[in-house]
């Protein structure tokens, strides 16, 4: 038996793309005396080839013989073996946003990522977004358990609009009310596949490690699983949205905000709209009651971040569940202490996820997980501009960005934030008996105050109400993906079952 360069190949056989036959025309330097005695047989084997930052590409090998018994051999005992592989999609729906980044997701979907599903022989149907919320519309209405999951190409924006879809199809097919805060929402087990080609590609990078649609392609291919926390925002006991990177209250919901009014200015409108509201240096007065996330092992300043297989993510998810089998799947929140924490803060950011980007590879909270069913309060006090300014900083080098004196963070369960504004017009937003505190515009009294509120940041989508309830449900999506890896080169030597070098 022969084969093609690369000389030493060892691949796990969960990474094994597609086996096929192959006619074998190629000019291989010292193989004269096979093709002299007999026609020769031959199989490539296609497979996923790791590269540094976290980059995939598909790569082959094909392996040649004069015994075309054995070359049959080979390659009926590989596609048994991918056979076997149950994690692998078969079919998948697809929904790409024309209009989102560059408008450039049908294009990526047709060249880049169409291909690497046909060679895997995964059926697709594909839907071309038309309008807001047309992807979020029509998962209420298609069969979506003849899926083996959901793939958007697009930005967050994108990835928000499905997981919403989702979400709200699975509780409305188990008779969940999704208004009200205290529900045990169903889990989806249809996984989200994600193929990065927005403005903004956050939750990708944070739960691949690069924003690449090759790379998320086979991830997807190869039938990854990543379980994600996903919080839930209501106000009044209405239903406002879900989150799974940033909800951002202050700087974040004020430069969004503004952003929103730039949007002819493309991508860069973050930054403009990131410095002038750093210079504005806009502070809000409120008060945040929590419960503390005593359930996890980790903690935001342990220095433990998430990676794939992660320890904390299992444990802290077997944990909870268990908690809630014994309770009967109720939140019995009356039994467990709410912390109250009032003053003026330059922001407030909860996220799930670290929310690590190129600028910021750390991201929000380094330390915060995947799949622990908590999310990291980040409260940060009024301050100087040079001292917010150095805060913000940190989170571009390797300095312990939380080591701030008007700086805290706290792992929690669930949280709900009021303002003065929201406690005049709505009296017990949160009901812990005690009156809420108001909120100031800005350090200048010249101002006159004419602003009355920030605006919260959920995945990068505006919300209405100042005055929120928060929860976070554990594992309540999946998506194609397997977390960060810690060194890609090395993942291939913990797997018990590959094709190494054929002889």
């Amino acid at each position: 038996m022969g084969w093609t360069e690369p000389k030493n190949c060892f691949v796990p056989i969960c990474e094994i793309i597609a086996v096929e036959e192959t006619e074998f025309n190629k000019k291989q330097r010292n193989i004269g005396r096979w093709q002299k005695m007999a026609k020769l047989h031959a199989f490539t084997v296609h497979y996923v080839k790791k590269a540094r930052n976290h980059r995939w590409r598909c790569s082959d090998a094909t392996f040649w013989s004069v015994d075309e018994h054995l070359c049959n051999q080979w390659t009926q005992a590989l596609k048994e073996l991918l056979e076997m592989q149950k994690s692998r999609p078969k079919q998948l729906l697809v929904y790409i946003n024309p209009y989102g980044g560059k408008r450039q997701g049908k294009r990526i979907y047709e060249q880049k990522v169409a291909p690497l599903f046909s060679l895997a022989s995964i059926s697709t149907d594909v839907v071309i977004t038309e309008h807001a919320n047309h992807a979020k519309d029509n998962l209420f209405e298609v069969n979506i358990y003849k899926y083996d999951g959901v793939v958007c190409v697009g930005g967050d924006g994108m990835f928000s609009e499905v997981m919403h879809g989702l979400i709200g199809r699975m509780q409305k097919d188990s008779g969940i009310d999704q208004n009200n805060p205290k529900a045990s929402l169903v889990q989806c087990n249809i996984r989200i596949g994600i193929i990065p080609a927005g403005s903004t590609d956050c939750i990708c990078y944070s739960t691949v490690g690069i924003s690449d649609p090759v790379t998320s392609a086979l991830h997807i291919i190869v039938g990854d699983c990543q379980p994600l926390d996903v919080s839930s925002v209501h106000h009044n006991n209405t239903f406002l949205k879900y989150s799974v990177s940033l909800l951002g209250y202050g700087f974040y919901g004020d430069i969004l905000k503004d952003s929103e009014k730039k949007r002819w200015m493309g991508p860069m409108r973050y930054d403009y709209s990131g410095f002038k509201t750093f210079l504005s240096h806009h502070y809000y007065e409120g008060t945040i009651a929590y419960q503390p996330a005593k359930h996890t092992h980790g903690s935001p300043r342990d220095q433990e971040s998430c990676r794939t297989g992660c320890y904390i993510c299992k444990q802290s998810g077997k944990q909870l569940a268990e908690q809630n089998k014994e309770r009967g799947l109720k939140h019995e929140e009356g039994e467990e202490e709410w912390k109250v924490i009032k003053g003026k803060f330059l922001a407030i950011n909860a996220v799930n996820m670290s929310c690590a980007c190129p600028r910021s590879p750390k991201g929000l909270s380094p330390a915060a997980h995947l799949a622990d069913g908590s999310a990291d309060l980040i409260l940060v006090r009024k301050c100087s501009r040079f001292d917010f300014l150095r805060y913000l900083v940190r989170h571009t080098n390797q300095d312990d960005q939380f080591d701030f004196p008007f700086v805290d963070v706290y792992r929690v369960k669930c949280f709900q934030f009021t303002s003065k504004l929201s406690e005049d017009n709505e009296s017990n937003v949160m009901d812990i008996g005690k009156k809420r505190f108001g909120q100031f515009c800005r350090d200048h009294p010249a101002c006159c105050c004419n602003i009355v509120n920030s605006t919260w940041n959920c995945d990068g989508e505006t919300l209405d109400s100042s005055a929120i309830e928060v929860r976070v449900h554990c594992q309540l999506i999946k998506l194609f993906a397997r977390g960060i890896e810690e060194d890609c080169k090395d993942e291939a030597a913990h797997s018990q079952s590959s094709i190494e070098q054929l002889l």
